[in-house]
């Protein structure tokens, strides 16, 4: 592997178009996270199309320069504005914002820059060690195995969303409904698809994912009544002192640490992990009470487990084919277009492909650091676009990226029809998570699923007769039930509380209103 993955930063290195088109996804990504109301998987969605036209090598250093770069610019608006532009950099606002406010906004930003930097390696170095390990491990797994690793990346979501467990696994349903619309895996004959030529290959991936997460975000957006952000504009010194960002690197390893085994597990997401480290930090801080009034260790940790989240969540998604969450769903679909598949088989019969993925999340980093130090003054212009302006420049972003994915007009009302439903399902109450999840996640359970039968005769047996497979399901049933028992504790008190919500119960109010934005979290009576 040493010497592929040293072949891979020859090329992207060496190359003016790859260097390019880095820090072109990097800032581009910076600029959409600091955004409010443009989340990371929104801005991955609308400019994915972007890499269409360019090889897998290169359409992997755009997008994890987007990736990268949109996950750091939340910290961006949360500092400035005291508004989250991600749904990760909900808790970075808390003493981010007053550091603004105190005059010492630039040094918020370099703090956040550099836990990012930090949190974005240590990821990248977990998982280089982590991913092949399970890849290996996966090369093993047949019919069964697959199916077994379906049926666990499903029910990840109802630990996921416990607050909304029964909508979300009706959410599931209906992506795995969706999933089989158009050829038959194992007789490639037709199927609902009502005529129209334009869904005989399925339900495209892509329109759907910028119709839920791109275009549903814009009219969620739009009824809102706030025209221009107040922004912070007293940006000064961006670099800390060094022996002041010392103090704080326990709280970036921390944090990092965190960040990882909360990306790791599927569908968990960064908004819970930075909730947790906070409070890690606040406990084991011997002023607690200072936390809230703009301290450095309040940046650090949530930023650092924000983008240590990132390594996390490619792990199960490069080395078995499981979305880490909605971010690396839209990019599996970025890998489906590029005709690769993620999975065991990947890193086996495309290392070189997935050392390049390794140099372009370290390019990513490098420039987002670079043009989070360099740019912070120019993106207080940028944050101070009119809401309407910006939001009218996403839709057509939205109806351009849809019609590249193969010049069709049909593609277009896919992402409509999906932005539409994604939009009425949020204000339902329905995650839509879960159905990109079902979507993604069905043809491989469908297809393993019944090869499984095939193979055994129709006997169901054959999934506890081989060990890995039945620690699949056993692990898939334990992720499935360990919401319920949480919410019967919880009923057994008096109420029935969220992971989050239980978190921030445990430390205070100003917690509590960070998380107030999240339409799922709801502040408890008191």
């Amino acid at each position: 592997m040493g010497t592929v993955l040293f072949a891979a930063l020859e090329r992207v290195l060496t190359s003016p178009q790859s260097l390019l088109l880095a820090l072109g996804g990097s800032v581009l990504g910076i600029i959409f996270g600091a955004l409010p109301g443009i989340s990371s998987t929104m801005s991955l969605a609308v400019l994915l199309p972007l890499t269409f036209a360019l090889d897998a090598t290169n359409a992997m250093v755009v997008l994890m320069g987007v990736f990268n770069g949109s996950v750091y610019g939340g910290s961006i608006s949360a500092i400035l504005l005291n508004i989250p532009g991600t749904p990760g950099a909900i808790v970075t606002q808390m003493d981010g914002h007053p550091m603004a406010m105190t005059g010492r906004a630039g040094e918020a930003i370099g703090y956040a820059t550099f836990a990012s930097m930090f949190g974005g390696f240590f990821g990248l170095v977990v998982f280089m060690t982590v991913a092949p390990l399970l890849a290996d491990i996966g090369l093993k797994f047949q019919s069964p195995e697959f199916t077994g690793l379906a049926i666990l990346g499903l029910a990840s979501l109802s630990a996921a969303i416990p607050e909304a467990m029964l909508k979300g696994i009706l959410a599931g349903l209906f992506g795995l409904l969706l999933s089989t619309v158009g050829l038959d895996p194992m007789t490639n004959v037709l199927r609902f698809d009502f005529g129209s030529k334009g869904l005989a290959a399925g339900v495209a991936i892509i329109p759907m994912a910028i119709g839920i997460f791109g275009l549903a975000e814009v009219l969620r957006n739009l009824e809102g009544g706030v025209q221009r952000w107040d922004v912070v504009r007293n940006i000064r010194r961006v670099i800390p002192p060094w022996h002041e960002m010392r103090r704080t690197l326990p709280t970036a390893v921390r944090g990092s640490l965190v960040g990882v085994i909360v990306g790791i597990i599927p569908a968990a997401g960064s908004a819970i992990g930075v909730v947790f480290s906070y409070l890690q930090e606040k406990r084991l801080s011997r002023t607690p009470e200072r936390f809230g009034t703009g301290v450095p260790e309040g940046v650090v940790a949530p930023e650092a487990c924000n983008n240590a989240c990132m390594g996390g969540d490619l792990i199960p998604t490069m080395s078995l084919g499981i979305p880490g969450d909605s971010i690396t769903a839209v990019l599996m679909g970025a890998l489906l277009i590029q005709g690769l598949r993620p999975g065991p088989q990947l890193f086996s019969q495309h290392p070189d492909f997935v050392a390049s993925v390794y140099v372009a999340l370290a390019v990513a980093i490098v420039f987002t650091t670079t043009a989070g130090l360099l740019g912070a003054r120019v993106l207080v212009r940028v944050l101070a676009v009119p809401k309407p302006v910006l939001m009218a420049g996403i839709t057509i972003l939205c109806v351009v990226g849809s019609y590249a994915v193969n010049n069709a007009v049909f593609d277009v009302g896919v992402m409509v029809v999906f932005g539409v439903l994604g939009y009425v399902m949020q204000k339902a109450g329905f995650p839509v998570l879960p159905m990109a999840f079902g979507l993604i996640l069905g043809p491989m359970f469908e297809d393993n699923l019944r090869r499984t039968l095939v193979v055994s005769g129709g006997s169901l047996l054959i999934y506890v007769q081989r060990p890995i497979s039945v620690v699949l399901l056993l692990l898939s049933a334990a992720v499935g039930i360990y919401p319920l028992y949480l919410e019967y504790r919880h009923r057994r008190r008096g109420r029935a509380l969220s992971v989050v919500e239980t978190a921030l119960l445990e430390g205070d109010d100003a917690l509590l209103k960070a998380a107030a934005p999240d339409p799922h979290i709801r502040a408890p009576d008191r």
